[in-house]
C-alpha cells in the first residue's frame, strides 16, 4: 500500500531553524528584565536608540514596556501552553512560515504536545492539533471560543470585512447565513442539480479532449459552476472576464493575504495603517489598495450584471435573481449583504473543488486497484450506458467511501482560520489569554493514528466498517473536515450527508453552501470513475514515470501540476458522453 512521505509531508515547508525544547514557563524566562511598569521599558532599549531621541525609540520604548506588563499578566494567571522558544519581543515571527504552516504546527505538536503557544510581537496564537483538544475549545467552549478576529490588513485594507469568512459574530454574519440558507440550504439543492450535472458532463468530454490541462478544466468547472449557481452567469471560455477575475481575487486572498498564517504587523498594531506612502516598512498599504480595488471589482461587477439581466428580462435563474425576485423591493441593507454574501460563496467552492479534484486524481493514479474497485460497483449498480445521477448515491457505498478518502488524506484546508478567544480560559491547567488567537491543525487531526490506523495510506474501506459508538464515528467521518462548523454536530443540527461535514473551517456556525459544494464534488468524481482510467504516466519507451508532486500553498492544499495519464475507458464511454452533449444542447 501507498506510504508517501514525500507527497504526504513534504519536508521544505518546514522553518529551517529547529524549534529548541521549551516547557511552559519558558513564555515567562528568568532572563527576562524584571521591570514593572512601561515607563521603565528604555532600560531594555538598544542605547543607540535611547540616544537618537527618536519617535521611534519613544515607540519602541512603549512597545517593550507593553510586552514586559503583558508577560506579568500572564505570569500571575499561569502557565503558557508549551512551544518553541520565542525571541525577545519579535517573539515567533521567524518560525511561521509564509507555504505549508500546518507542517510546522504538526512538527511542534510531535514535541510540545497538542496544544502549542507561540507569539507575534505579543499577539498569541494556539494551534491545536488533536481531536480531543479542538472539540473541547472550539466545540464545548464555543461560546468563548467562536468568534472571529478584527484582521485589519484582510479585513479593512483589502476589502474583506463583510465578507461571510471575516464577519464576527453578530446581525450582519446572521442575515448573511440567512440569506444562503434560504437560496441554498437542503431542500433547495434538488433544483440545482440539473445544472450540475450538465456541468459535470461538459467538464468530463473537456477532460478526455485534453486531459493534460485538467487542471485547467477543474478550475473552469468549479468557477463555472458557482458562477451559474450564484449569479447566472455562464463563463464563455478560460479567458472569460468574469473567471479570471474571480481567480485572481481567489489567488490574493488564499496565496497572498493568507500567507504567513494571515497575520500582518498591522493586524496587532492597527496604528500601522496610518504610515505615510514614504515611511519605511509601509509598503503592505501600497498592495492593500491594489487588492482592495480587485475585490471590490469582483464584488460589484457581477452582481451588477444580475441587475442588469433582471432589468432586461433576459436572466438565469440563480441565487442572486432569486432573493432579489422574492425581496420585490430590495431595501439598501439588503443589496449591500446580498452582495458580499454571493462573493462570499466563490472562493471556498471553487478552491475546495479543485483541490479535492486534484487529490482525487493523486489517489487513483497511484492505488488503480482502488479506481478498479469503484469501477465495478459503479458498471453493477448504473450499467454502461449511462453516467451516474444523484439518485444513484445511496447505492454506491465504495464510491462515497472513496470520496470520504480524498477529504481525509487530501485536507484541502489543512489549518483552519482562526478564532478570536473572548475571555481568559483555563484548559489542562494551561492558561490561554483573551485576544489569542486559535487555528485548528486539521492536517494533524487528519493523520490521527488513534483514529486513522495507517493514517498516511490511501484506503477507502475504512469508511465501510461499522462504528457503533456515535461520537467516535462522527470524528472519523473526514467530511466533517470539510464543510461544517463544529458545534452543528453537537447540537444536532444537521441531516443527511451534510451531518458528516465539519473541521476544516473550524467555526461555532454552519458554513452556509456546504451541501452545493459537497454534492458537485460527489457528482464530479462519480462520473471521473464512471469514464475514465487513471495511471501514472509512461515515457515513449512505456516505462513508468513517477510523477513529482509539490505543494506550494498557505490556505488550500491544492498540489502543483503533476504528469497523469487520463483516458476515457473504452469506445462505448466515448459515445455515452457524446450522448450527454446531445441531451444537453
Amino acid at each position: 500500500m501507498f506510504e508517501s512521505q514525500s507527497i504526504e509531508l513534504p519536508q521544505h515547508g518546514v522553518s529551517d531553524r529547529s524549534p529548541q525544547k521549551h516547557c511552559a514557563s519558558c513564555h515567562q524566562s528568568s532572563s527576562s528584565p524584571k521591570l514593572t511598569s512601561p515607563s521603565l521599558a528604555a532600560a531594555a532599549l538598544p542605547p543607540f536608540l535611547i540616544s537618537m531621541g527618536s519617535p521611534w525609540a519613544v515607540a519602541g520604548a512603549l512597545l517593550v514596556g507593553l510586552l514586559i506588563w503583558h508577560k506579568k499578566r500572564l505570569s500571575a494567571r499561569g502557565a503558557l501552553p508549551p512551544g518553541p522558544r520565542p525571541l525577545p519581543i519579535l517573539g515567533n515571527i521567524l518560525d511561521l512560515t509564509p507555504k505549508e504552516l500546518w507542517l510546522v504546527a504538526t512538527t511542534w505538536a510531535k514535541e510540545f504536545g497538542d496544544v502549542v503557544h507561540v507569539h507575534i510581537l505579543g499577539q498569541g496564537l494556539v494551534f491545536l492539533s488533536s481531536p480531543e483538544a479542538t472539540m473541547d475549545l472550539l466545540d464545548r467552549k464555543g461560546s468563548i471560543y467562536g468568534d472571529k478576529p478584527t484582521l485589519v490588513m484582510a479585513g479593512e485594507l483589502c476589502g474583506c470585512d463583510d465578507m461571510v469568512a471575516f464577519t464576527p459574530y453578530g446581525e450582519q454574519s446572521k442575515r448573511q447565513r440567512r440569506l444562503m440558507n434560504r437560496a441554498l440550504g437542503m431542500a433547495a439543492i434538488p433544483a440545482y442539480h440539473p445544472l450540475i450535472e450538465t456541468e459535470t458532463h461538459s467538464f468530463i468530454r473537456n477532460l478526455v479532449a485534453s486531459p493534460f490541462k485538467y487542471m485547467e478544466h477543474s478550475r473552469r468547472y468549479a468557477g463555472s459552476l458557482t458562477l451559474s449557481v450564484v449569479y447566472g452567469y455562464e463563463v464563455a471560455g478560460t479567458d472569460d472576464k468574469f473567471l479570471t477575475l474571480a481567480e485572481e481575487c481567489v489567488d490574493i486572498l488564499a496565496n497572498k493575504i493568507s500567507s504567513g498564517g494571515g497575520i500582518w504587523p498591522v493586524d496587532i498594531f492597527p496604528a500601522l495603517k496610518h504610515l505615510p506612502a514614504w515611511a519605511p516598512g509601509s509598503g503592505f498599504l501600497a498592495k492593500a489598495d491594489k487588492w482592495k480595488a480587485k475585490m471590490t471589482e469582483f464584488v460589484e461587477q457581477p452582481y451588477e450584471f444580475v441587475k442588469t439581466s433582471l432589468k432586461s428580462g433576459q436572466y438565469a435563474p440563480s441565487f442572486c435573481s432569486m432573493l432579489l425576485e422574492d425581496a420585490k423591493t430590495p431595501t439598501q441593507q439588503f443589496e449591500f449583504d446580498l452582495r458580499y454574501t454571493a462573493n462570499s460563496m466563490y472562493a471556498a467552492s471553487m478552491d475546495t473543488t479543485i483541490t479535492t479534484f486534484c487529490h482525487f486524481l493523486l489517489a487513483m493514479m497511484l492505488h488503480p486497484e482502488v479506481l478498479a474497485r469503484a469501477q465495478e460497483e459503479i458498471d453493477r449498480v448504473v450499467g454502461s450506458d449511462r453516467l451516474p445521477t444523484f439518485s444513484d448515491r445511496d447505492s454506491l457505498p465504495f464510491v462515497d467511501a472513496v470520496l470520504n478518502e480524498v477529504y481525509r488524506w487530501g485536507v484541502p484546508v489543512p489549518l483552519s482560520l482562526p478564532h478570536r478567544l473572548m475571555e481568559d480560559d483555563v484548559y489542562r491547567g494551561m492558561f490561554i489569554p483573551k485576544g489569542s488567537l486559535i487555528l485548528a491543525n486539521v492536517w494533524a487531526i487528519s493523520r490521527d493514528e488513534g483514529l486513522f490506523p495507517n493514517a498516511s495510506a490511501f484506503l477507502p474501506e475504512r469508511y465501510l466498517e461499522k462504528i457503533d459508538d456515535p461520537v467516535l464515528a462522527k470524528r472519523r467521518d473526514p467530511r466533517s473536515f470539510v464543510f461544517v462548523r463544529p458545534l452543528d454536530l453537537v447540537a444536532g443540527n444537521m441531516t443527511d450527508h451534510a451531518c458528516h461535514l465539519s473541521h476544516i473551517y473550524q467555526h461555532s456556525r454552519r458554513c452556509p453552501g456546504v451541501s452545493l459544494v459537497e454534492s458537485s464534488i460527489w457528482i464530479l468524481l462519480a462520473n471521473a470513475m464512471a469514464t475514465l482510467d487513471i495511471s501514472k504516466p509512461k515515457d515513449e519507451f512505456g516505462n513508468v514515470i513517477e510523477p513529482k508532486v509539490d505543494f506550494n500553498n498557505s490556505v488550500f492544499r491544492v498540489p502543483d501540476h503533476f504528469q497523469c495519464d487520463i483516458r476515457p475507458r473504452s469506445a462505448h464511454t466515448l459515445k455515452v458522453l457524446r450522448q450527454t452533449e446531445t441531451t444537453h444542447s
